[in-house]
């Protein structure tokens, strides 16, 4: 009898480090795809990521390494990072310092896939660069279009280009990525700080599976008006995704509103929308 307790005492706290091992996301979730308004697992099966915003640096290599990607495995609540290219930084943006910035890039990117988290490859500029951005998503997507890890964000957030501009733009730049990565989801933007989704819900991209679109949203700014304006997109067929998100001011300061905030979260919970934060309060932490 002693023995047998001994067994299956043995057997619980082999079960209860199973339990705590880290959770790998693509491997729980596999190749992302889109299914209506839904992102969806491998399976097909509706899913929501949360996840954290990386900005800019040539020093990402260094401060996200190795260490740090486990560290985010481990905690487990963020299994998605956003890493936003600057495009048109005169010191050290993509246009300026291609090399550089390609090096930084996939430095981060190849220590996330190595912990199977999922990453966000985000064109961050306001800015139209067409033939610049069908360049640098070519090259990342030959680079890892056999990866399902990576998503591809393809305009930060368009301001006074037109719907329409944008569709062009996005039908270029998603052939060029589709020549390498047939399945990997693509986020585009949605015109004025992507805050427009009722212009894509009038007209959205046609031809192209495994699309979202983005809206981005800082709580003390942006309250019932786009809130009701997303809620009416999703409901309409339209596959967003929440790729910027913070609950301060559209500025990235002033005040703090966590009951604006609240609502949101409650909205993308209730719709099942997906989302990344940009900036954290202490409830978070």
């Amino acid at each position: 009898m002693k023995r047998l307790l001994t067994i299956l005492l043995l057997c619980w706290c082999a079960g209860c480090v199973y339990s705590a091992r880290p959770i790998e996301p693509v491997k729980l979730y596999g190749q992302l795809q889109v299914r209506g308004t839904q992102l969806c697992n491998q399976q097909g099966q509706p899913i929501v990521l949360h996840g954290l915003n990386i900005d800019w640096s040539t020093d990402w290599s260094r401060r996200y390494n190795k260490k740090f990607m486990k560290s985010l495995k481990r905690d487990g609540r963020y299994p998605l990072l956003r890493l936003a290219v600057d495009v048109d930084d005169e010191t050290n943006g993509y246009l300026t310092h291609p090399q550089q910035a390609m090096a930084a890039l996939t430095a981060v990117a190849d220590a996330a896939i190595k912990q199977n988290l999922y990453v966000i490859i985000d064109w961050h500029t306001n800015d139209m660069h067409t033939a610049e951005a069908r360049q640098f998503f070519g090259t990342l997507a030959q680079r890892y279009g056999h990866y399902p890890h990576i998503i591809y964000e393809i305009y930060h957030e368009p301001i006074e280009d037109t719907w329409t501009s944008v569709k062009r733009y996005a039908t270029e730049v998603i052939g060029e990525i589709r020549r390498y990565a047939p399945d990997n989801i693509i986020l585009v933007g949605s015109p004025h700080w992507c805050q427009d989704i009722h212009l894509v819900m009038n007209s959205p991209l046609d031809g192209f599976q495994n699309i979202m679109y983005t809206v981005h949203f800082y709580a003390a700014t942006h309250g019932d008006d786009l809130r009701q304006r997303t809620e009416e997109a999703v409901n309409s067929g339209i596959p967003v995704f929440i790729s910027e998100s913070g609950a301060m001011e559209a500025s990235g300061e002033g005040q703090v509103d966590l009951e604006s905030e609240a609502l949101w979260l409650a909205l993308l919970d209730r719709l099942g929308i997906s989302y990344i934060r940009k900036y954290l309060t202490r409830n978070d932490l």
